[in-house]
């Protein structure tokens, strides 16, 4: 470790010490990256997303609260559910009472549990691929959630709803852009379907298990956009910077941290989720327009060629956009990307600079190339270096 990275790593340490954090101190450090020793990033993370007061005397009661809130969601939406399905199943009166699996009643909780679903099928195949070329999210969490994995419990865990339900997952295209070609190359999901990993023995739960938690309680709180394909990216890098936290105190509460802080950053980016709102000022297609608007500022050049050419932005700053480029890098440099993202106080605007700046930095090839080699170029971002993506995206915030 040099000299000059021990002196940064004491800068953190001197101002995550203060009894009140100077945010925009913090902010303005964070910016150029934030180590990992000592789960300094994780911490930093906490703050930059608003999940952690800035008065550090508030930080225990406010924890307690956060986390027993959390305990309470996984009762009422897992435990419970679980508690009256296994009930329900054993009952050989249900389908004479009020309620029962084929009441055709839209609040019937039948209907609801067959509606959850779905949804959690969804979630399941995604989060089983999450980050294929790394094994982390296979491995077995240290802090397994004992609610759902007490051995006295004898009702349906997501686990078993997954593993018993006879509905198919149907193959859902989520891409409202019309291109086919959205998933990134270098990922190659396809090469690894989730029958693939064996579930893990009683009393264990892989990571991937905890981030499909996370995800179902956010569907169920936010019913108006549940869960759309993709979320599971925005959440993997959050769950993993805190359950790699070196600090146990806070890795064992990395699943109802994460759970919160990325309802806080879907707060600022759900509505490039919800299709409804893709043509307000809001949604997805304003923000992937405003990449080019911002290109045509910067290099009008490169903006003519892309509008000749007709290569239009949703072709590929719809992925960039709205996954906060977690597919187009590997999950360390998508992590730098968002130490400098999470700690600009307008990070989308900053967003859509950075994806400027990958364009800015690959013009020579986009000028000189046809729409195939192009598209290629786009969809399969040829520069692994976030550091000089991110130089550039500054480069352009001053103007220069």
């Amino acid at each position: 470790m040099s000299s000059s990275y021990r002196s940064r790593i004491q800068e953190f340490k001197v101002a995550l010490s203060e009894e009140k954090l100077d945010l925009n101190a913090l902010r303005e450090l964070c910016f150029s990256g934030i180590p990992f020793e000592g789960g300094i990033r994780a911490l930093c993370w906490k703050v930059l997303l608003n999940y952690l007061p800035l008065d550090q005397t508030m930080w225990d009661s406010f924890l307690k609260k956060q986390r027993d809130g959390y305990s309470q969601f996984l009762k009422e939406m897992i435990i419970q559910p679980g508690i009256a399905k296994a009930n329900l199943g054993l009952s050989r009166e249900d389908v004479t009472m009020e309620d029962h699996p084929l009441n055709p009643n839209p609040e019937s909780k039948w209907n609801n549990y067959f509606r959850d679903n779905e949804v959690l099928l969804q979630i399941d195949k995604d989060v089983r691929r999450l980050y294929p070329d790394m094994a982390f999210f296979q491995w077995p969490t240290d802090y397994p959630c004992q609610l759902i994995l007490d051995p006295q419990n004898d009702y349906e865990t997501l686990r078993c709803r997954v593993e018993q339900t006879t509905l198919k997952a149907q193959t859902v295209d989520r891409n409202r852009s019309g291109v086919t070609n959205v998933s990134s190359p270098g990922k190659a999901l396809n090469l690894y379907p989730s029958n693939e990993y064996e579930v893990l023995p009683n009393g264990c739960e892989a990571h991937w298990e905890v981030v499909e938690r996370i995800l179902f309680i956010y569907a169920k709180l936010n019913p108006g956009i549940a869960y759309v394909q993709g979320m599971n990216e925005v959440v993997g890098p959050l769950y993993y910077t805190f359950a790699t936290d070196p600090n146990d105190k806070w890795r064992e509460h990395a699943e109802a941290d994460t759970f919160f802080c990325f309802t806080n950053l879907m707060s600022e980016n759900r509505d490039m989720f919800i299709k409804s709102l893709d043509d307000s000022q809001c949604g997805i297609t304003y923000k992937m327009e405003s990449v080019y608007s911002m290109l045509k500022e910067k290099d009008m050049e490169l903006y003519i060629k892309l509008q000749e050419q007709n290569i239009k932005p949703q072709y590929f700053t719809f992925r960039w956009l709205t996954l906060l480029l977690s597919q187009e890098f590997l999950l360390p440099d998508v992590i730098r990307i968002w130490d400098t993202l999470f700690s600009d106080q307008d990070r989308f605007n900053f967003l859509i600079l950075v994806c400027c700046a990958m364009l800015v930095l690959i013009r020579d090839q986009l000028l000189a190339g046809d729409f195939t080699i192009n598209m290629r170029l786009l969809q399969d971002y040829p520069i692994s270096d976030v550091h000089t993506i991110l130089a550039k995206a500054k480069e352009l915030q001053d103007g220069s």
